[in-house]
């Protein structure tokens, strides 16, 4: 349940990095949401749906996997797409309305890459992150395969560092004016039974 409240302040980019560091070595041990303002919900959810992808990816990639099991994965991924897409569109949505109780009539270029988008890309990167460390303390693993993934980890670290200053200055420049972006809607197409010809047109001969 998402806490309805004007928004005060802009996303603090540093407070979601560490957050969803923080959130999905929790989750590991125990699966539980507990944010409830926004929009740092919006981005916990966000995470959520990430963390959920990455292990439901990990089954479906399983070499002997069984072929039912294998669809309850694939139906898994696909449902958690949708829920993960349907966040970066809120959280977005947020920092528009944001902005607009700011009063602030952004005018200057429009910048493709939406800040929900880079959220989403910051939390997919703290996953790789968490899971490279991993292979890193790997106690059965040779030295060789510990040092490259340390290495690994060392230039993962660099990537978030160098995303998080980027989106800082997106949002920046979005209080100013001197940038501007759109929700762009994801319509994805696999989930929706009036859009999927395996669903509809299965339906269809059913329905003859």
């Amino acid at each position: 349940m998402h806490e309805i409240s004007s928004p005060r302040e802009m996303i603090n980019v540093q407070q979601v990095v560490r957050n969803q560091a923080e959130q999905i070595s929790k989750w590991h041990v125990q699966l539980i949401l507990s944010e409830e303002v926004l929009p740092m919900s919006l981005i916990q959810e966000n995470n959520h749906w990430n963390y959920l992808l990455w292990h439901q990816e990990d089954v479906a990639r399983t070499i002997d996997i069984e072929p039912s099991a294998m669809v309850l994965a694939k139906r898994n991924i696909d449902l958690f797409n949708q829920n993960r897409n349907d966040c970066i569109e809120k959280i977005d949505e947020w920092i528009l309305e944001f902005l607009n109780v700011k009063k602030v009539n952004p005018k200057g270029r429009l910048h493709s890459e939406t800040p929900g988008m880079m959220i989403d890309r910051l939390s997919i990167m703290a996953l790789k992150i968490y899971h490279m460390r991993e292979e890193a303390a790997r106690g059965d693993a040779s030295p060789l395969h510990r040092l490259n993934c340390e290495k690994k980890v060392a230039l993962l670290n660099e990537q978030i560092k160098d995303l998080a200053t980027c989106l800082a200055g997106v949002l920046d420049d979005l209080e100013r004016g001197e940038l501007s972006f759109k929700v762009y809607r994801q319509f994805k197409m696999y989930n929706d039974p009036d859009l999927n010809p395996q669903i509809y047109g299965k339906h269809g001969k059913e329905n003859r």
